[in-house]
């Protein structure tokens, strides 16, 4: 298995620039989501990772091997990836096992190692009972299992995934997360995931590449996205938090109650210069001191395990933050503030 390198890989189609500039190194047996809003260009990466699209400049590189570049671009089926799509894409009157087995077909794989292949490619997705049933007589989850299936059979060397859960219900969209982690751990292949859902991709990747407009905005582990996102769009993007506008702070670092309480009780709102991101989590209702800070609920909503509370403070700017008890709408509270995490400035 080898490191998959996109260097400087820029897209564009006639005047428009989809792709600018994009770094990434994806180390080998590694779980990769490429999460964004609709329109950020994520599947025109896996598009040019499967071979669909060549790039317009930069270059694409699975090891010591180029795959594409401006010089040259590697065919799909030369690069060993397999694809998992987002519809499936099943012959309806092939069986499982035909269906599975129709890339082996095509790389004129016959006889006994095409069956062992077939079967044990079956086993890693739970179907061997399956193979002799149409995709017609198949549920949903089990029809995206039979495509999964049809990636490995040819052994790949990575595994590429366009937005696989997008058409199920959000029951089976979670036995699916749970499918995709084990066959992950039982493989240990590459994949590159695509999703606009950021809980999919937390849930599964173990990083996460956050794409905007065709820029790369962030690379980093689930949790450090979470809590340490770089900019204001990106805290607004990822998990559930209040963006506030504050005094003047240093980006990038975690400002702790006292300061915290001071840049967000500034007296004059043009100095609000910086932005800081708090999450519900690191709110805490008190009773009235001179350290809390004054607040008016704006919602109450009930979650189920607990409440969503919108609270006003004193300047306007509003706060989310969760209860495990109802709040009266228009009723005052006192808060304290654990901590926030100071955001740079979006360009």
């Amino acid at each position: 298995m080898a490191r998959l390198i996109l260097h400087n890989v820029c897209k564009q189609f006639s005047e428009q620039r989809v792709i600018n500039n994009l770094n990434l190194s994806i180390e080998p047996g590694s779980f990769v989501a490429l999460l964004g809003p609709s329109g950020c260009g994520k599947s025109t990466i896996l598009r040019m990772l499967a071979g669909f699209e060549p790039v317009s400049s930069g270059e694409i590189r699975h090891g010591e091997r180029c795959l594409s570049s401006e010089q040259q671009h590697v065919p799909t089926e030369a690069r060993n990836f397999g694809m998992v799509f987002q519809s499936y894409a099943l012959w309806p009157h092939m069986t499982v096992a035909e269906n599975v087995g129709y890339p082996l077909k095509i790389k004129k794989i016959k006889g006994v190692e095409k069956e062992q292949r077939i079967k044990d490619a079956l086993s890693v997705v739970e179907l061997e009972d399956y193979a002799n049933r149409l995709p017609s007589q198949l549920s949903g989850g089990q029809r995206q299992r039979v495509a999964l299936a049809r990636s490995l059979v040819t052994e790949p060397d990575v595994v590429l995934f366009d937005e696989p859960l997008a058409n199920l219900d959000r029951h089976l969209r979670a036995t699916m997360e749970a499918t995709f982690r084990a066959f992950h751990k039982r493989t240990k292949a590459t994949i590159v995931y695509v999703t606009h859902d950021q809980s999919e991709a937390m849930s599964l990747a173990d990083h996460i590449a956050v794409l905007h407009k065709g820029q790369l905005v962030q690379w980093a582990t689930p949790e450090e996205l979470y809590n340490t996102p770089k900019n204001t769009w990106l805290a607004n993007f990822i998990g559930r938090g209040s963006v506030l506008k504050v005094a003047a702070i240093e980006p990038l670092q975690y400002v702790k109650t006292d300061t915290l309480h001071q840049i967000v009780q500034m007296v004059n709102a043009s100095a609000a210069t910086s932005s800081i991101l708090i999450r519900p989590h690191d709110i805490q209702f008190v009773e009235e001191n001179v350290d809390a800070l004054s607040v008016q609920v704006r919602t109450c909503i009930f979650r189920g395990e607990r409440y969503d509370v919108e609270l006003i403070l004193n300047d306007g700017q509003a706060l989310l933050a969760y209860s495990e008890y109802p709040m009266i709408e228009g009723s005052k509270h006192y808060v304290r503030l654990i901590q926030a995490w100071a955001l740079e400035e979006d360009v």
